[in-house]
C-alpha cells in the first residue's frame, strides 16, 4: 500500500510559545516572505512484512498532475511490486488516477480515501510532525535552508521504521 500527499512550506516561519528564561522575552525576528516549496511524499508499507518506507520530491512549483505521474512511477520503479495508491480527493490525484485508468496496466491500484477525512492519511502526520516538532520557531534565511533541512528531516523519518509506524498508528489504520 502507498499513502501519497502533498504539502506546501512557505519561508514564513511557524511561530509557537515556547521556554525560556525567567523574566526576559524571548523574540526572534522575521519577515513576511511567501516563497513556496512544494513536497510530495509517499508512505509505503508491505503488509505481510511489516516494513515500512518513504520516498519525498520536491518541487519549484505547485504540484501538478505530471509531477504526481512522474513520482508514482518512480515509486514503483523502486519497489518492483503491484502497488495499492491510497489518495484523497485532490483534483490532482484525480486527474492523476485517470490518467493511470489509461496507461498503467495492472501494476496500480487506486483507492480513495473518504472526502475531508485528513485523519486516516498517514502522510498528513508526516507533515504534522516536521511542520509542528521539527521546524517550529527555525527561522531560515532562503527556501534553499528550507529544503536542506526538510530533507535532512525526512531522511530521519525514513531511517527510522518504528516513527514510519506510529505515522500509521496514528491515523488508526489496521495494516
Amino acid at each position: 500500500m502507498v499513502f501519497l500527499d502533498e504539502s506546501g512550506f512557505l519561508l514564513q516561519p511557524l511561530r509557537r510559545d515556547t521556554w525560556g528564561p525567567v523574566g526576559e522575552v524571548l523574540t526572534r525576528y522575521a519577515w513576511d516572505r511567501h516563497d513556496r516549496l512544494s513536497v510530495i511524499c509517499a508512505l509505503t508499507v508491505a503488509p505481510w512484512a511489516q516494513r515500512f518506507g518513504l520516498y519525498y520530491h520536491f518541487a519549484p512549483h505547485n504540484i501538478q498532475t505530471t509531477d504526481v505521474v512522474q513520482f508514482v512511477r518512480e515509486v514503483h520503479h523502486h519497489l518492483r511490486r503491484t502497488m495499492i495508491v491510497i489518495w484523497d480527493r485532490w483534483q490532482v490525484h484525480r486527474s492523476a488516477a485517470a490518467w493511470f485508468d489509461r496507461d498503467a496496466g495492472d501494476w496500480l491500484h487506486v483507492a480513495w480515501l473518504p472526502a475531508y477525512a485528513p485523519e486516516l492519511d498517514p502522510v498528513e502526520f508526516v507533515w504534522t510532525h516536521a511542520k509542528y516538532v521539527d521546524l517550529v520557531n527555525w527561522i531560515p534565511s532562503n527556501i534553499q535552508q528550507v529544503q536542506d533541512h526538510l530533507k535532512d528531516t525526512l531522511e530521519d523519518y525514513r531511517h527510522d521504521p518504528s516513527r514510519l509506524h506510529s505515522f500509521f498508528l496514528t491515523a488508526k489504520l489496521d495494516i
